[in-house]
């Protein structure tokens, strides 16, 4: 064997197979593919001491949901000849001890923009570099590349949808046909000494048989995301005519949005193939909501908070944040845990957190509802205590996204009448 023909393929979001540039590269020209994603302690390590199952970062519903997606990823892989190859520990260790054993001339990973992926690619790119392996990192997470709309800005993120739709126009990609389907992938190569697992269960993750009367009933995984996408675009007037922020926040067992952010969270449906979906839909009916309200507009905020988040030191903190107003929050965390527990009094918001709870998702309206009624509506305690328990329990927490809405609903930035 010729040296270094082999390309490792290190998953963290972007959990599919469809529009998944990396992958293509590093199938493209390997004898060897290495497809590989870490447990990751930090994430997936039970926490005892937390105030509902799960990690000390995640609850358990988001945890059983990255696993149901690694589940349907391995199953993908494997239709295509390859399979996941799970290893546990501190990622970039992880990745670097990979790197060593095993014969790879290409590293190829999807470009994540938050802070933690940022600090973890240092790492994993200065040894990659020096060991003369290619490093191959799209952005392909997000419809555009949050430094170039800075860029384009001057350096400084927009802070306005306005002007960031402006900025942004079509995306360049936007008008050449995505690549949807992979046909075979190459065989994965030895794999030497490397403590290599199947997906596990919650339970081999440590975790107690849940105790919980209700879990989330949304699962995992692409196959799941390319269902949910098809039916909702099968109705056309209902995306043609989708005006947020209408739509019944309190519609249960149909919920009245596509409840695909999870998906995208997760990166098990492509956000560019969403949008490509949505154009062809809208070229073939007479009339259609346009962004912000949109289906496509909801897309295109992902982006707007996307490229803030990129652009804003200390974006998820009050302190050191340019564009936070500094306000004098109460520091009663006898209110947030009633809050947190669903114990206001209030009914509909005690409905809305007991739905949290249990399900891990609700309506955006909803969301809009406990947050002002947290910060700036009612119980004036700081936006970061509220953003940190949706960052603990909603399968779709995302870190750009949880942060920028908190500030905009705290009236901390974006927003402020």
């Amino acid at each position: 064997m010729s040296s270094g023909s082999g390309s490792l393929m290190w998953f963290r979001k972007g959990l599919r197979i469809h529009d998944n540039p990396a992958l293509e590269y590093a199938s493209k020209g390997s004898n060897f593919l290495y497809p590989v994603f870490v447990i990751d302690p930090h994430y997936m390590k039970p926490d005892p001491e937390a105030f509902s199952p799960g990690s000390s970062k995640a609850g358990l519903n988001r945890i059983q949901f990255l696993l149901e997606s690694l589940r349907d990823l391995d199953l993908n892989l494997k239709r295509l000849g390859s399979r996941l190859l799970v290893l546990k520990g501190e990622p970039s260790e992880v990745l670097i001890r990979c790197l060593k054993e095993w014969d790879v001339k290409n590293l190829c990973f999807e470009y994540d923009t938050e802070p933690y992926y940022q600090a973890l690619d240092v790492k994993v790119k200065s040894y990659a570099t020096t060991a003369g392996i290619e490093i191959y990192s799209p952005v392909s997470h997000t419809l555009f590349n949050p430094a170039d709309i800075i860029r384009k800005n001057g350096g400084k993120p927009p802070l306005s949808y306005q002007s960031f739709l402006k900025l942004a126009g079509e995306p360049s990609w936007a008008s050449s046909p995505l690549s949807i389907a992979l046909s075979s992938l190459p065989p994965v190569g030895n794999i030497g000494n490397c403590n290599i697992s199947e997906v596990p269960t919650v339970k081999e993750l440590g975790y107690e048989e849940t105790q919980q009367d209700e879990l989330s009933p949304f699962r995992g995984g692409e196959t799941e995301a390319l269902k949910r996408l098809r039916e909702s675009i099968e109705n056309k007037e209902w995306v043609a005519k989708f005006e947020k922020p209408k739509g019944d926040p309190s519609a249960f067992l149909k919920p009245a949005t596509t409840v695909l952010s999870p998906y995208l969270k997760f990166g098990c449906l492509s956000s560019r193939y969403f949008y490509i979906c949505l154009k062809d839909l809208y070229k073939n009916v007479k009339t259609h909501t346009v962004p912000p309200v949109s289906l496509a507009g909801q897309l295109l905020w992902r982006d707007f908070f996307y490229t803030v988040a990129f652009g804003t030191p200390s974006f998820d903190q009050m302190r050191g944040n340019k564009i936070c107003k500094q306000i004098p929050w109460n520091d009663d965390d006898e209110l947030l845990v009633a809050w947190r527990e669903a114990r206001t009094g209030f009914p509909w918001i005690d409905a809305i957190m007991t739905q949290l709870r249990k399900w891990g998702w609700m309506h955006h309206l909803a969301r809009h509802s406990v947050a002002c009624f947290l910060t700036r509506g009612d119980l004036f305690v700081h936006w970061e205590k509220g953003r940190d328990v949706f960052e603990r329990l909603l399968i779709d927490s995302d870190w750009a996204i949880n942060n920028g809405n908190w500030l905009w609903l705290s009236c901390s930035s974006f927003f402020y009448q």
